[in-house]
């Protein structure tokens, strides 16, 4: 399969793919997104890119992986697997040798033998794949020189414009010699060359920077097109930096214009530059070039959204008359906004393309997500972002990006829901600052509602609206733009099929989510009937009733569905057996549910704390810890805590995700109750030294409870761990205390 670059007959837009592969250098440590997403062992993952309608793929044959030492000593046996597999499959693989790397540790971004070694590895790669035709020899060199050269993130950590200089014009260079390495060997090759298309506005005080900013975004570009010589509006800058300006006219008479620029675009892309510092976080105050000033996205601070991607592909196609491909969309945000923002980035590309520009294609961007990128991969969190795939189980599990990818590249009409909604950057609750009105530049938010947004949206239904989880269902539906329907028991029976089938008619949604129940542990041993009709016949009446009009459904069971005798965690498929009668009704339920609806989707977990309630177990302890009073708490039984707010945003994002059977969902650290308080204490920095650790037995339990409940998932461990959501629970706890403290004074 081609990508078309020439001729008068324009191609469809495609649909490309592209796996985050990462290779960066932080002092001695590389950090490698292909071994933590594990595609560095799994072929298989081929077949998967294939499945969702890509036409091409920008695919890592890495310098500093493949000849980490000399070119003489190359294993090739992993790119020689993959690349004909791809071709096999019939999609396109677009080499990347350069992926924000700085090179094997024989050279970096500033030796003066980087672009000639590149080269050189460029050569021997062609000559191992003449038939590979597209390239990215370096992937955003202009970004790669900004955080080594620059921002100091990366090797060699430089942070003054003549490292960045440096870095950026031999990344340049080394891409001219080896894009001709390889068409020595393949004279049609084509060049796809990557970068960030940022853009920044700012106030009138920073126009200065501002106009820097913009004419600083496109330098990777005008240097492989041969366009910076001393007519060039950074000319002055360059050589001010100290560079010998011979460099910069090599890359003049030697150009290498890209056969299609690609473009990265990112929420982050697009900067505002503000002189008034006091109103912006500490962490978003910067000087450069002896300006100090808050730099923020826009999309956090400007009150009138930008229009978004449309005008900046139509930029480079005005600067340029170069082919144009999105070469990386992605965002870090809940399921329902990735699937926005790719839809919105897609139409975009579709309406500039209709209006003459010649826009090739648009890649979706990390097929398997992405770690760290939320610290510029300086350190290994574990934070993780999914993409169409998600890895974080034994096999990479497909997401609701996944079927839409396939439906864009089918044509096919677009099946979520939750596409109709507008994503964050769009909303009133985006900012972080107190919002800057702006004039003229910034476009009116007429410009994209031909994305459908404002349409009516189907909502969720959710039983429980006096619940704990009912209302955390509520409030996070309202924060994701999610339209919901919470109903209460005397709105709706969910006991009675006929009452729930009037519901589903009445507010015709599109998913049910049954957060209702009967919660009493130790009153149900003396009430089971109306236990067992809470917990099992009503779930069990919405499942049918969910499968006969076609919608999703979602229940909760519990940890206390097992009987303790296990001494390690148990995951999805162990076999039930309860030891009381809340138990009973919980596993009864499971059965029942899925029975009647295979498509259901039903979360085990226990010990739910949450910060918009008081009555759960770490709020109440720590109200008494706070007032130094004795806090029992049990020391025998084992439970893996789950922070509501973490519960609720993974239950979401599995629903639209259209998944189905039984998940353990818990913040996945096996503690005791009175461990659980100690936890809680030492998070929210109080005395935990009154927590009296004591047996179950002392503390008058009615029904038995199993010793050790504790859940673990062999489906994939998806929540934060224990001690991070205790963290944040505890800073939301403080600032809830802050400002009732500040009330109090006030009044």
């Amino acid at each position: 399969m081609r990508i078309q670059t020439t001729g008068s007959a324009a191609p469809a837009m495609a649909l490309w793919g592209g796996l985050e592969c990462t290779l960066n250098r932080v002092r001695d440590n590389y950090f490698s997104q292909m071994e933590r997403n594990g595609h560095a062992e799994r072929l298989q993952d081929l077949e998967r890119f294939a499945s969702l309608g890509v036409r091409a793929i920008r695919y890592p044959v890495l310098w500093e992986r493949t000849a980490p030492e000399a070119l003489a000593d190359a294993d090739w046996t992993w790119s020689d697997e993959r690349l004909p597999a791809l071709r096999d499959l019939g999609v396109t693989p677009i080499v990347g040798l350069l992926h924000h790397g700085s090179g094997p540790r024989h050279t970096s971004l500033v030796a003066a033998d980087f672009a000639d070694k590149l080269a050189a590895y460029a050569g021997a790669v062609a000559a191992r794949y003449p038939w590979a035709e597209f390239y990215t020899p370096v992937n955003e060199p202009l970004t790669t020189a900004r955080f080594s050269g620059l921002a100091g993130a990366w090797y060699p950590h430089g942070s003054d414009d003549r490292t960045f200089v440096q870095a950026l014009l031999n990344q340049c260079r080394g891409t001219v010699l080896a894009m001709r390495a390889i068409r020595q060997v393949n004279p049609d090759a084509k060049l796809v060359q990557t970068d960030d298309i940022s853009k920044t506005y700012g106030t009138r005080e920073m126009a200065p920077l501002v106009h820097f900013y913009n004419e600083r975004r496109w330098l990777s570009w005008d240097l492989l097109c041969g366009m910076v010589d001393s007519r060039h509006a950074l000319w002055d800058y360059l050589v001010g930096t100290g560079i010998d300006p011979a460099e910069l006219l090599w890359l003049r008479d030697n150009p290498c214009p890209p056969d299609i620029i690609g473009v990265n675009y990112y929420a982050t892309s697009e900067r505002w530059l503000d002189h008034r510092v006091e109103c912006f976080p500490a962490s978003h105050r910067h000087t450069y070039r002896d300006v100090h000033h808050a730099d923020m996205e826009t999309s956090r601070v400007l009150a009138t959204p930008t229009a978004g991607i449309g005008p900046l592909l139509r930029e480079v196609w005005e600067r340029y008359s170069l082919p144009v491909a999105v070469t990386e969309a992605h965002i870090d945000a809940n399921r329902e906004d990735q699937l926005r923002w790719l839809l919105e980035i897609w139409e975009a590309a579709v309406n500039e393309r209709k209006a003459g520009a010649d826009i090739r294609a648009v890649t979706v961007w990390a097929l398997l997500g992405s770690y760290d990128w939320n610290c510029l991969v300086t350190e290994c969190n574990g934070y993780y972002e999914p993409g169409p795939f998600d890895v974080r189980g034994e096999q990479p599990r497909p997401t609701a990006l996944a079927a839409l990818m396939r439906e864009l590249a089918t044509g096919r009409p677009h099946a979520s829901p939750v596409l109709q909604g507008q994503g964050w950057w769009r909303r009133p609750g985006r900012f972080l600052v107190r919002p800057v009105a702006t004039p003229g530049e910034v476009a009116d938010l007429a410009t994209f509602r031909h994305h459908g947004r404002n349409q009516v949206q189907q909502p969720i239904l959710i039983t429980g609206a006096s619940g704990t989880l009912g209302s955390a269902f509520a409030r996070l539906c309202e924060r994701r733009h999610l339209a919901y329907r919470i109903v209460t028991r005397a709105e709706m029976d969910m006991a009675d099929p006929a009452a729930v089938a009037a519901a589903i008619v009445r507010y015709r949604p599109w998913a049910v989510i049954n957060a209702a129940g009967y919660v009493r542990v130790d009153q149900a041993e003396a009430d089971a009937e109306r236990c067992f009709r809470d917990n099992t016949t009503a779930p069990t009446i919405l499942a049918l009733a969910c499968i006969r009009h076609g919608l999703r459904f979602t229940t909760f069971s519990s940890d206390l569905v097992f009987d303790g005798k296990q001494t390690t965690p148990y995951v999805e498929s162990d076999a039930t057996s309860p030891v009381g009668v809340y138990g009973q009704s919980k596993a009864e339920a499971e059965r029942r549910v899925l029975d009647a609806n295979p498509q259901a989707l039903v979360i085990r977990s226990s010990a739910f704390f949450g910060p918009w309630d008081g009555h759960n177990f770490v709020s109440l302890a720590l109200d008494a810890m706070e007032n130094g009073a004795p806090f029992a708490a049990a020391a025998d039984l084992i439970v893996t805590p789950t922070y509501v707010p973490d519960l609720v945003n993974t239950c979401l994002d599995l629903m639209i995700d259209n998944e189905h059977g039984i998940w353990h969902l818990s913040n996945g650290t096996a503690v005791t109750w009175a461990q659980l308080a100690s936890m809680a204490a030492e998070a929210a920095d109080v005395d935990g030294s009154c927590v009296e650790a004591m047996s179950s037995a002392r503390l008058g339990y009615l029904a038995r409870r199993p010793a050790y409940s504790a859940l673990g998932s062999e489906r994939a461990p998806l929540l934060p761990s224990l001690s991070d959501a205790l963290t944040r629970y505890a800073g939301v706890r403080a600032e809830r205390n802050a400002r009732t403290g500040e009330i109090r004074r006030v009044v």
